[in-house]
Parts: C-alpha cells; sequence; structure tokens
C-alpha cells in the first residue's frame, strides 16, 4: 500500500524571531565586509607582487622573502622583549590598584576608576607628544630634570640604542591601565563574603587570604588579561611609530610597524600581507599555548 506523502510546509518567521534574525544578519555583514572578506583578501595578495592596475602571482616567494629577512626577525625578537617586560608588569600593577581601591566607599571607587579610565579614551596622539615632552633630550624633559638632581648628564632617551626600548616599556608600565583595573575590581567584588569570613575565623593574615582566596578566584580574570595583553603587545603600533618611528638602528621597529612600513612606505603589499599572516599564525600559537599551559582548571 503506496502512502501518500505530504509535501513539508515551509516555516514563517514570525515575531520576536524575526528580529533576531534580523540583528543576526547585520551582525555577519559587518563581519564578512569588515573582517572576513581583509583577511581572505590579505592571504590571496600574499601570494602576489600586488600592484593596483595588476598582480602577479609570484606563489611563496614573500613567505620565503620574510622567513629570510633579518629585520623580521629582529622586529620579532623586539617584539618579544616587548611583551615580556610589559605584560606581566601591567598585570601586576593593574591588580594591586584593584586591591587598593576595593576597601574604598562606593563614590571613591568610581572616581578612581573614572581617573584611571581616562588615558583610554584620550588621543593616543595627545599623550605620546607628553612623552616625547618627558623624554625630551635637552635639560627641559622630566626625566633629565630628574636624573640631573643625581649629577647624571643629560640622557637621548629616545634616540639611543640603549635606552629607546626601556623608554617604550616605561611608557607602558605608567599609562593605560583602566581597562584592566575596572575588569580586576569587578571580579574583586564577585567573590563570595563567606570565604573571607570563614578565613578569618581561621586566623588566616592578608597575604593568606590573596594566596589562597583571591589569586584562585581571579584565575580566569587573569588568563582573560594576560591573553588579551599579549595580543595587544604583539600588535603594538601606534607606541614605536610616534615614539621613536622604529629607530635607532631598528632597535624599537615592532612587527606591526614593519608591516606598515612595507605596505605604505615601500609598497610591498605582498610581503606585507605575508607578514600580517605569520604574526597572526604566531599570536594564536601562543594563545593556544596559554590556554594549554594557564587554562587546564580554569572555570568560566
Amino acid at each position: 500500500m503506496i502512502q501518500s506523502v505530504r509535501p513539508m510546509k515551509k516555516r514563517k518567521i514570525k515575531g520576536d524571531g524575526a528580529w533576531g534574525y534580523a540583528f543576526i544578519a547585520v551582525a555577519l555583514v559587518v563581519f564578512a565586509v569588515f573582517t572576513a572578506y581583509p583577511v581572505a583578501s590579505a592571504f590571496i595578495i600574499s601570494f602576489q607582487e600586488y600592484k593596483p592596475l595588476g598582480s602577479t602571482f609570484i606563489g611563496f616567494d614573500n613567505y620565503t622573502n620574510t622567513f629570510s629577512d633579518a629585520l623580521f626577525w629582529k622586529s620579532v625578537v623586539n617584539t618579544i622583549v616587548y611583551t615580556v617586560l610589559t605584560v606581566p608588569v601591567a598585570l601586576f600593577l593593574s591588580f594591586a590598584v584593584a586591591i587598593l581601591i576595593l576597601p574604598l566607599k562606593k563614590w571613591l571607587q568610581t572616581t578612581f576608576k573614572a581617573v584611571y579610565y581616562l588615558p583610554a579614551v584620550a588621543s593616543g596622539v595627545a599623550l605620546s607628544v607628553v612623552w616625547l615632552w618627558i623624554f625630551d633630550p635637552m635639560s627641559s624633559g622630566i626625566f633629565n630634570k630628574l636624573i640631573g638632581f643625581f649629577g647624571i648628564s643629560n640622557q637621548n632617551w629616545l634616540g639611543s640604542s640603549a635606552t629607546a626600548m626601556f623608554s617604550l616599556v616605561f611608557m607602558s608600565w605608567l599609562s593605560s591601565h583602566g581597562t584592566s583595573i575596572i575588569i580586576y575590581l569587578a571580579a574583586l567584588l564577585g567573590i563570595d563574603g563567606s570565604y573571607y569570613e570563614a578565613a578569618e575565623l581561621d586566623g588566616a593574615s592578608f597575604l593568606q587570604k590573596m594566596w589562597y582566596i583571591v589569586i584562585p578566584c581571579l584565575k580566569p580574570t587573569t588568563l582573560f588579561l594576560l591573553v588579551t595583553g599579549v595580543i595587544g603587545s604583539f600588535q603594538v603600533f601606534q607606541n614605536a611609530y610616534l615614539m621613536t618611528g622604529g629607530g635607532p638602528d631598528n632597535a624599537t621597529t615592532m612587527v606591526g610597524l614593519l608591516i606598515f612600513n612595507n605596505a605604505f612606505k615601500y609598497f610591498e603589499f605582498g610581503k606585507a600581507a605575508a607578514q600580517s599572516l605569520i604574526l597572526a599564525v604566531i599570536i594564536a600559537g601562543i594563545a593556544m599555548v596559554q590556554f594549554k599551559f594557564l587554562g587546564n582548571d580554569v572555570e568560566y
């Protein structure tokens, strides 16, 4: 006996479901236009000698030239040094400031959060101009005035290979902690107070509370800030470009600045695209290692 097959009815999206798909579609279009398409284009360009009026396919030449370029590896080393010196110190300073703000009244917490976050909304160019004045090699620079009290002669902080990298690192230590402070403070406020009460009943000291309660509870937050901090430091461009231009003698040339110079100074777009994809692979690999070794017992 043959049974008749009824045609399937089309599902109609109505009400809230339709609006949900509409909002998702907008996000997908934005992602496709401003993220997926540029990445795909960079991948294609990396195999070409790119020219606006006609590109030539050259295979893996841009990648082989990059791996054999001594300046590229120097920029990688500079970026790693910058990352190692800035990210851990930035996390420690943000955590310490958040701990100091925590016992204050709510209106004082809000005030300090606003003050520390203010540089994040200020113009990076304006902040760099201020730091250029601080590092001024003449006696008018604040740093040279400070060391002058100890009988030390003026230093060319940004113009010497021995001090240029330290100057950028020091600039990073004293700026741009607002976001991390706010995130740490929010995580501290989310810790259950019963943990502290139990610790006090057991006679735990302040340091013991920090080691056995605060630090374990903040491990997911710390891992998040560590991963994002490393990603941001590997993509650093503005500080090196505005403060030193990558000099002297490429002592502060970071990978991001090298990619920018290859693309918009030497117009080697294919090589710049290849280097940007290599940088993306390096960042992804470092992030995977961080999650592998630091995120085993982290629950979100």
